[in-house]
């Protein structure tokens, strides 16, 4: 197993400097949007109206991060900087728009109740699908480049990795057109703890979630724990097995964890 490099965050500036100042800007975000949670009892659909931008604050950040770290192994530095600065305008669009909703008590996902708020939800929808199908083109990029100066497991790890997050981030198409996570009850019920996931019904987040982190958790695997082609992808088979099974228990209206 390989050692973490105490030199990561150097590393990461170096290989895509505007993914790590923008993940840097995001961290920045969820920490004083995770502060407004304790300064205020500003609620949305029965949570604390800060939880949603903190977390997506957060992942955005680790998104950034990945990119800019995966995206160097490419070596293709035009392709890298269109989709770098388009990942970059994406994400801030939505991000402020969710910080900015939260700040007014209101949804920023699903909400139709006037022409506004549907085109806003529409055109976030459009532009994160626009970026998932890039993304995949990104993808289809590390099936075709030379890659042979990086261990086997890693870049099919990388291979694999965003490939679930492609396909989960698909996924996002089927909250949009029930324009609701939960199956089997509004949106709004009781959930876990930090992440809300309903302790009563079906929640479409779940496999969202898990699928989109096979961009971090695969090549993580592939590089530091697993050292072998097959290896990698037995890992990725099984863990598909189990985002899969998150998804269809959700369509099936059960919970997550009925805590």
């Amino acid at each position: 197993m390989k050692e973490f490099s105490i030199d990561f965050i150097q590393e990461l500036q170096a290989r895509n400097e505007a993914l790590f100042w923008s993940g840097v800007l995001m961290f920045l975000g969820a920490a004083v949007t995770g502060g407004l949670i304790f300064l205020t009892g500003q609620k949305v659909l029965g949570i604390n109206a800060w939880i949603k931008p903190t977390k997506f604050f957060l992942s955005a950040g680790i998104f950034v991060w990945t990119l800019g770290w995966l995206l160097y192994e490419l070596r293709s530095p035009i392709q890298v900087q269109w989709f770098s600065w388009a990942v970059i305008a994406i994400m801030f669009f939505e991000l402020i728009y969710i910080t900015w909703k939260a700040g007014l008590g209101d949804l920023s996902h699903f909400n139709t109740s006037s022409a506004f708020h549907a085109n806003m939800f529409t055109l976030m929808g459009a532009a994160i699908m626009f970026m998932t199908a890039w993304t995949a083109y990104i993808g289809l990029l590390f099936f075709v480049k030379d890659l042979s100066h990086l261990p086997e497991a890693y870049v099919w790890g990388i291979r694999l990795g965003i490939t679930l997050f492609v396909i989960f981030a698909m996924e996002g198409a089927v909250m949009g057109r029930q324009l609701a996570h939960t199956v089997g009850a509004p949106d709004g019920g009781e959930g876990l703890p930090v992440v809300n996931w309903s302790k009563q019904h079906g929640d479409l987040r779940i496999a969202h979630f898990f699928g989109m982190h096979a961009l971090q958790i695969l090549p993580l695997a592939g590089y530091y724990v697993i050292e072998s082609k097959w290896g990698i992808l037995l890992f990725s088979l099984a863990y598909l097995a189990f985002v899969s099974f998150t998804l269809w228990q959700a369509l099936q209206g059960r919970p997550f964890l009925g805590l």
